[in-house]
């Protein structure tokens, strides 16, 4: 039996895990209204992960063990005991960030996470099994392998209904949003290794940010130079500025969850709380793109059985 003080762990844990999914959904919502409103989904992705790196660098000043923990990793990097790609996570989420702004605004919060359901989910076996996340290697099952099959259907299914409701099947939105969810296995993963070296959650996700918002502006620099800004006549509204400091609460708490109950479990509980979100909020504030239909409840209930199956054969791992 496990103890009272194991069972509330776990129980917080895995609370953490689905707010990581929740706050996903929420920051998907807000980089994709934010493109819309400034016509730049890239200028978009660059204010998120910019503002957030603001505040973290401030936290990394101001808060000791925030500091501790980055001077940490610096002397890990030294010795050779974290390894140049373990610090790289920060390069798949803000690939990540790039394709909420691009690909929400077009097909719905729903669809986009459904997509992300599928690459994640599949790809949290193979980052479990080749024992990339602090936890070591965890072996691959059958529940498992058909986990992974559902989340692939949930996908065919959800997006059934807009084959023929759209002029131009959004083929490719879809599948920059599975290869977006690819890279936020192997993001969480990384998170987690940095996360246990520096000792706290912040730290690690003060580095995401450092090398995600590098690789954006780059990328801003390379295709903006030389061109004039646009000045929208109406500003985006408020809350939708806010997708940076909600993306570092919920990269520090994937961070957090990885060390105590793997990649692929933080991932299935992620994707059941980036579901529910997103149905909502394509049901209450929808995009341009929003289709909340049939189909795409029933992708979304596929979805689910492909968390509770993964979930049940972690359990038998």
């Amino acid at each position: 039996m496990p103890s009272e003080a194991t069972t509330w762990g776990r129980t917080v844990s895995f609370a953490a895990a689905f707010s990581v999914g929740l706050l996903s959904a929420l920051q998907s919502r807000m980089n994709g209204g934010l493109a819309e409103a400034w016509s730049d989904p890239l200028a978009a992705a660059g204010y998120s992960f910019g503002t957030g790196f603001i505040v973290l660098t401030i936290l990394a000043v101001t808060v000791g063990p925030v500091r501790r923990g980055v001077v940490a990793v610096v002397h890990a990097l030294r010795a050779s005991r974290l390894r140049w790609w373990e610090v790289v996570g920060g390069l798949c989420g803000a690939t990540f960030v790039v394709s909420q702004s691009s690909v929400v605004p077009i097909v719905g919060v729903a669809a986009f996470t459904v997509g992300v359901v599928a690459g994640q989910s599949a790809n949290s076996l193979v980052v479990d099994r080749l024992g990339l996340g602090p936890r070591g290697t965890i072996a691959i099952s059958g529940a498992r392998l058909l986990a992974a099959g559902l989340a692939v259907l949930a996908v065919v299914v959800a997006l059934a209904g807009r084959w023929e409701a759209q002029p131009t099947p959004p083929v490719v939105p879809v599948a920059a949003a599975v290869g977006a969810g690819v890279l936020v296995a192997f993001q969480q993963a990384l998170n987690g290794r940095v996360a246990v070296e520096s000792g706290n959650a912040v730290s690690a996700t003060w580095l995401n940010f450092l090398m995600g918002t590098v690789m954006i502006a780059v990328l801003l620099a390379a295709t903006h130079l030389g061109r004039t800004a646009s000045s929208p006549t109406d500003g985006p509204a408020p809350w939708l500025l806010l997708g940076g400091v909600v993306g570092l609460v919920f990269i520090a708490l994937a961070a957090w969850s990885v060390p105590r109950i793997g990649v692929l479990m933080t991932a299935l509980l992620a994707v059941a709380g980036n579901l529910t979100s997103s149905l909502l909020l394509d049901a209450l504030l929808p995009t341009p793109g929003s289709v909340v239909n049939a189909a795409l409840l029933v992708g979304v209930g596929l979805a689910f059985a492909a968390v509770a199956l993964g979930a049940r054969g972690r359990s038998r791992t």
